[in-house]
């Protein structure tokens, strides 16, 4: 699975996109040492500075989750990951012929 999170820095309110980066390089560290990580990578949008990206891959939903719930992860990751885009986040990854997760009513 693929984990995007998007961040908008504002520079010019006393933000630091230097301090940013090494918050989101620790958040990021903190991730990949967690079981079911396969890989990750931090951006910056070319076009508009402020934007900021973290994408991470995992085997499966549950270890990301997993990695979310760890107390390692609690303390110094998620203040930062609060501070995404309010936006959905994880994505399963398409491949060739592969089934898809079908969104439907759950059953009661």
């Amino acid at each position: 699975m693929l984990v995007v999170n998007r961040f908008r820095v504002d520079e010019g309110a006393g933000g630091s996109g230097e301090a940013f980066r090494a918050d989101l390089e620790a958040t990021h560290a903190l991730l990949a040492a967690r079981p079911g990580y396969v890989g990750g990578t931090i951006g910056r949008n070319v076009d508009e500075p402020e934007l900021w990206v973290l994408t991470t891959q995992w085997v499966n939903v549950g270890a990301y989750r997993r990695a979310l719930s760890s107390y390692d992860v609690k303390v110094g990751a998620v203040p930062l990951l609060s501070r995404a885009v309010d936006e959905p986040s994880a994505y399963e990854v398409v491949e060739p012929g592969a089934t898809l997760n079908e969104s439907s009513a759950r059953q009661t």
